[in-house]
């Protein structure tokens, strides 16, 4: 009797348990969503953009991020030549300038439709900026056809950019959508503005009642 007793009270107790944690589960997605995002950026860089996103009642956001952005350099001679060693690598040694940005952003959440299928999240942050650029270009004097035809090294420099990226979301489910986000990054040495196109995916917006 006792231990068919014991039996029950765990089978109550674990029930109870799963119930209380469907109970949370459902509160959490009723005002919170966290989620996932990433994209590609096309402008005056061009990179990847990484990033958490959390939503306050579909209303508020908070975002932390990474974007790597990078482009040929502004400072490469006209008469540059990667190699055919290089080459064979698809240019993946080549040179470029470099701008890594870690943010952090808040926004606000706009609503355009009544299903919430489409919405704008205008975000406003900070990041900390490193930007990686080319410099002392010294020519070779004896080129060869397989290696470059140039010396160089980094210049690495830190700096805090200001960070606009209003997105243009489409949370098609409570999942899975995609992005279109304007994006500009200011700072005192370089600006990079462009847009990008993404997809989220996480928990995106509660199901409608």
């Amino acid at each position: 009797m006792t231990n068919s007793w014991l039996i029950t009270k765990r089978r109550i107790l674990l029930f109870s348990l799963i119930l209380s944690f469907n109970s949370i589960k459902a509160q959490f997605a009723e005002y919170n969503a966290i989620y996932y995002s990433d994209g590609l950026n096309f402008g005056n860089y061009i990179g990847v953009d990484l990033n958490l996103n959390y939503v306050y009642k579909e209303k508020y956001s908070f975002k932390i991020g990474y974007v790597h952005n990078s482009r040929k350099p502004k400072s490469q001679p006209d008469d540059y030549s990667s190699g055919l060693a290089n080459a064979l690598l698809f240019g993946t040694t080549n040179p470029h300038d470099l701008m890594e940005n870690y943010q952090i952003a808040f926004g606000k959440i706009y609503s355009l439709n009544e299903n919430r299928t489409i919405r704008i999240n205008f975000s406003v942050g900070l990041g900390y900026t490193v930007i990686k650029e080319p410099d002392n270009w010294q020519k070779i004097e004896y080129e060869s056809l397989v290696a470059e035809n140039y010396d160089w090294n980094y210049e690495k420099r830190n700096t805090v950019s200001l960070i606009i990226n209003p997105k243009i979301e489409f949370p098609f489910t409570t999942v899975y959508g995609l992005s279109i986000s304007p994006m500009v990054q200011i700072n005192k040495d370089r600006t990079y503005f462009g847009i990008g196109v993404g997809q989220m995916i996480g928990l995106l917006r509660k199901k409608k009642n």
